[in-house]
């Protein structure tokens, strides 16, 4: 018996090392460049994947990334440019970054990313989307893709929204009072409030179905592109700020800028307006007035805009 017990003691003891399963072998290959694997195998060690905090697999033909539930310390992930259909990322609770852009994606779940603060899932064909557990969120780029509504209610930390070339017909961005970029154009929006979001210094809401448009207490507003809508009126006299205002394609009848002393680019084509005064805008260096019911090249020529 003793003899057994010391043979026992001096058994060498061997520990099993644990593997993620790589199905995709671009994903595995992507990996093996970023030294993190070493043969394509169809797996990985957990071990040398778990304590990654960031990863970066873009334009890599990627069409699955299972295997990311072992990336657990994962904060940053970029995998834009491939061609994923599906993206399960519930494990990922760390992650405060993903840019998802340009994929085959038709809903993305983040109901366990609550840490997210920069979200791009943009060029994707995603028609619907629930954000109201992310609500650290400050960047959200989710343009050209299906989406005919969207609730940010919750994401009161958003400052920069991009959400063009999508099929939203209404867009509430009240609670959202720490905006400062808002660019919304190529939608069906008939009705847009931003008058609780006096932080816009961006305001871009081309092509829409807007009839009217009160941007009065917006008074950071140095660039606003109204372009395209169908607007009767517009009251820029509090926006002292403006750089640049891009109105034209509208049914204006009046316009005074005679305040926005900062106008350096001004565009008011196709409008029905009758006169213009531009006599206080000294800064301005693009100036573009054509089609309304004043002679807009003689105006042009008065101020030396050849």
């Amino acid at each position: 018996m003793k003899r057994l017990l010391f043979l026992l003691i001096f058994i060498p003891v061997f520990g099993f090392s644990q593997y993620t399963a790589i199905p995709d072998e671009n994903f595995e290959k992507a990996l093996i460049q970023l030294g993190y694997d070493d043969v394509i195998d169809g797996k990985v060690l957990t071990e040398n994947i778990s304590s990654i905090d960031s990863l970066g697999v873009s334009r890599k033909k990627i069409s699955d990334l299972s295997g990311i539930e072992a990336f657990t310390s994962l904060k940053r992930l970029d995998c834009r440019r491939n061609q994923l259909a599906s993206l399960d990322l519930r494990k990922n609770t760390a992650l405060t970054f993903l840019n998802c852009y340009a994929n085959q994606l038709t809903s993305i779940d983040l109901r366990k990313n609550t840490a997210l603060t920069y979200l791009s899932c943009s060029a994707n064909r995603i028609t619907t989307i629930d954000l109201r557990k992310n609500t650290a969120l400050t960047y959200l780029d989710c343009r050209n893709t299906q989406l005919t509504s969207i609730d940010l209610r919750k994401n009161k930390a958003l400052t920069k929204l991009n959400c063009v070339h999508n099929q939203i017909t209404r867009l509430n961005v009240r609670k959202n009072t720490a905006l400062t970029n808002l660019v919304c154009g190529n939608n069906q929006i008939t009705r847009l409030n931003v008058r609780k979001n006096t932080a816009l210094k961006n305001l871009r809401c081309v092509n829409n179905q807007l009839t009217n448009l009160d941007v009065s207490n917006n008074t950071a507003l140095i660039y606003f592109y109204c372009s395209f809508n169908q607007l009767t009126s517009l009251d820029v006299s509090n926006n002292t700020a403006l750089a640049e205002l891009h109105c034209r394609d509208n049914q204006l009848i009046s316009l005074d800028v005679s305040r926005c002393n900062a106008l350096t680019e001004f565009r008011c084509v196709n409008n029905q307006l009758t006169s213009l005064d531009i006599s206080n805008n000294t800064a301005l260096i693009y100036f573009y007035c054509s089609g309304n019911k004043f002679d807009c090249e003689a105006l042009r020529a008065k101020y030396n805009f050849r």
